[in-house]
């Protein structure tokens, strides 16, 4: 679903993404973690091109990302992007919100786009606050809703930008539960995060990536968490300050 052949990248001098290459296949659920400033944001947003890369390939169910010929509104109308400060429109309510790019991007007509986005609201257990704007929601019900326009547009694959990070830890669970549902009907996702705890329980593989935008390791869950002796000392280090808490 998501190949990455070498991808590196550059703000002016410094080097941020360093020769990263990946696969993700249909109905897996990657993390990737590591210290900030390693560049998982970017390696993640270069994905829809948010982030234009300098030298690599990228390829997202056969689409040549990295290609200019190729039609970005398109491809990012297929990939989901929930982000870490949910990106709502605050002058229009809920439903709006999660109908706004059905129509203007798939070209969906209203009744359409409400009765789809109204059913990805209830998925997340929202519906009662369809009428609400995003203003009066708590910040774990604003991601929802936000993972909710996601959905609204079937996408092929989701990407997570540290989805949690900006949430009260109170809110945190409700956001990971709604991800862990994703994951059990078989949702492609990319997820960047700190929730070691949600990267144990629903991904079948872990990104770990050192600053200068290096991936050091792509292994299994269970090799990850289970086989920290055969991590690279940078890794060691890493899950040795944050397991133990």
């Amino acid at each position: 679903m998501i190949e990455m052949k070498n991808v590196s990248k550059w703000y002016g001098a410094t080097q941020v993404l360093n020769d990263c290459s990946l696969n993700i296949e249909k109905g897996e659920v990657v993390v990737v973690c590591g210290p900030s400033g390693s560049g998982k944001s970017t390696l993640i947003k270069t994905i829809n091109a948010l982030e234009p890369v300098q030298k690599g390939e990228i390829y997202v169910d056969g689409v040549a990302v990295h290609d200019k010929a190729t039609n970005l509104p398109k491809l990012r109308s297929r990939v989901g992007m929930v982000f870490q400060h949910f990106e709502l429109f605050p002058h229009l309510t809920v439903t709006d919100n999660l109908t706004i790019a059905q129509m203007k991007v798939l070209g969906r007509g209203q009744d359409e786009a409400k009765q789809r986005g109204l059913k990805m609201l209830e998925r997340v257990g929202l519906t009662a606050h369809k009428d609400k704007f995003p203003g009066q929601l708590s910040g774990g019900q604003q991601q929802r809703v936000a993972i909710a326009r996601a959905l609204s547009m079937d996408p092929i694959v989701m990407l997570f930008d540290e989805p949690t990070s900006a949430l009260d830890p109170e809110m945190v669970g409700e956001v990971l539960d709604v991800m862990v549902g994703l994951a059990a009907e078989g949702m492609t996702m990319m997820v960047v995060t700190h929730e070691m705890g949600f990267a144990r329980k629903v991904s079948n593989r872990v990104i770990f990536m050192d600053v200068g935008g290096h991936i050091l390791e792509d292994t299994s869950k269970d090799e990850f968490f289970g086989n920290i002796e055969a991590r690279q000392p940078r890794t060691r280090e890493f899950l040795n300050k944050i397991l133990p808490h």
